[in-house]
């Protein structure tokens, strides 16, 4: 009987790529017991630059639209001699690539290892293809040990989407291959992961680490009541990373109080993967310069904006080979800074203020629905689901009783004058109780 051998064509073994060139410099590092976190500003730089040239070339030499655009801007050949002339490479818009499976495709597509995509809650979906060199190579070739203190020792409970995003296996791959960290795959509130089960496993393994978004992480929280588990002492977390949504300096306090353990904030997307994260002084998010380059820009015109200036976050990937990111606009609104923090790393620091589609304008102004929500929260007797709800400029909001005597009316006229006196806004506010949860990604603006 004849058999027929197969040989494997997705595999990291002997794998050869454009970004190869770059692991001697990790290695230097990790022979130097260093880490990219506190590098000299230059050192790193230097390491940025040598990485965008290398996938400016990848991408010049593998992707027709990459090529097309940069040759319609210019070029002759693909490479910047400094980081300053990086704004000279166009921008990448989610329009362009909005539904398109294969427009940034930079290898065979047998090479592909996996693929996610986002949602598509505002359009057809963005697809992200990766190779597994790209998610167990050169994805962990950063290290970043002041930020992520996890170990072997730790239990992590992944609670976010594992269907088509990124999120849930991303995560789970970090923990794992980073960290050995042991995983709980919790999901969402899928079938088979329903808040009652999610909170017993937590339980019963005794979860130090909690990876969710913040309304999912409240909900677990207020769900726990009924099923008899108190958080922070049935279940005693160490740490809980929130992505997925943002949320206010107020909404993360709430929970820390919640969960009696330190919450932390981290930024990414599908598209780009990881971007920043906060460490223990919860001043801003560090960026993850040895994966990224972030630049901030004007959303109307495109034009780069220096630190301390609120713009467009635009990001570029350095460690993809499979569909890599180039100056993308991430439709997110926040401002750089240089670090100064007390915690010592050296990598920027990046203030994010939400979506861009989420602002709510107020008199001509535009408000990040973050920092509405930081000063509603600030009223204890106001629960943490509410709704901004904007309609022909005038702003309405939903928002629940939390343990407290007071009637509704006597509630709302507080919430109304406690918004004046921050905001210097006029609002109706209408107190309900069983306003909707969710599983996926809380809706809590509504532009009308």
């Amino acid at each position: 009987m004849k058999t027929q051998s197969h040989k494997m064509t997705v595999s990291v073994d002997e794998h050869t790529s454009h970004l190869e060139k770059l692991k001697s410099f990790y290695s230097q590092l990790d022979d130097e017991g260093v880490t990219i976190e506190k590098l000299p500003r230059e050192r790193r730089e230097q390491y940025q630059l040598k990485a965008i040239n290398l996938t400016l070339r990848h991408v010049w030499e593998h992707n027709e639209y990459y090529r097309s655009k940069m040759e319609e801007a210019g070029f002759e050949q693909p490479e910047i001699a400094s980081l300053d002339q990086l704004p000279s490479v166009p921008l990448l818009k989610k329009d362009v690539i909005r539904g398109d499976k294969e427009k940034l495709l930079c290898v065979k597509p047998k090479e592909i290892g996996q693929v996610h995509l986002t949602s598509g809650t505002s359009g057809k979906p963005i697809y992200t293809s990766y190779t597994l060199a790209d998610q167990y190579v050169y994805d962990l070739l950063p290290k970043y040990l002041e930020l992520f203190k996890e170990s072997d020792s730790d239990i992590a409970a992944i609670a976010l989407p594992y269907e088509f995003a990124l999120p849930g296996l991303g995560f789970q791959r970090l923990f794992q291959f980073a960290f050995g960290t042991a995983i709980l795959s919790l999901g969402k509130g899928g079938y088979m992961a329903p808040i009652d089960k999610s909170l017993e496993l937590m339980k019963e393994f005794q979860a130090t680490v909690l990876v969710t978004t913040p309304s999912y992480a409240a909900l677990l929280a207020e769900e726990s009541e009924r099923f008899g588990i108190r958080p922070g002492v049935d279940i005693r977390l160490r740490r809980i990373v929130l992505t997925g949504e943002g949320c206010s300096y107020t909404f993360r306090e709430r929970l820390e109080k919640w969960w009696n353990c330190e919450v932390t904030f981290f930024y990414g997307s599908t598209e780009c993967g990881v971007v920043a994260v906060e460490c223990k002084e919860h001043k801003g998010y560090h960026i993850m310069e040895g994966h990224v380059k972030t630049e901030i820009v004007d959303p109307a015109t495109g034009a780069p904006l220096g630190y301390g200036k609120t713009g467009e976050i635009v990001v570029t990937t350095l460690l993809r080979e499979g569909m890599p990111m180039v100056r993308y606009r991430s439709g997110d609104i926040g401002y750089l800074q240089k670090s100064r923090c007390a915690c010592g790393i050296t990598m920027d620091v990046l203030h994010l203020r939400g979506r861009m589609e989420t602002m709510l304008n107020l008199d001509g102004t535009d408000y990040p629905p973050f920092l509405l929500e930081n000063f509603l929260l600030e009223i204890p007797e106001v629960g943490m689901w509410y709704h901004f709800i904007l309609e022909q400029g005038r702003l309405t909001i939903e928002a629940e009783p939390f343990r407290t005597e007071m009637s509704d009316e006597q509630l709302a006229s507080k919430v109304r004058a406690h918004m004046q006196e921050r905001v210097g806004i006029e609002c109706s506010v209408e107190i309900k109780r069983g306003l909707p949860r969710t599983f996926g990604k809380a809706t809590r603006v509504f532009i009308k």
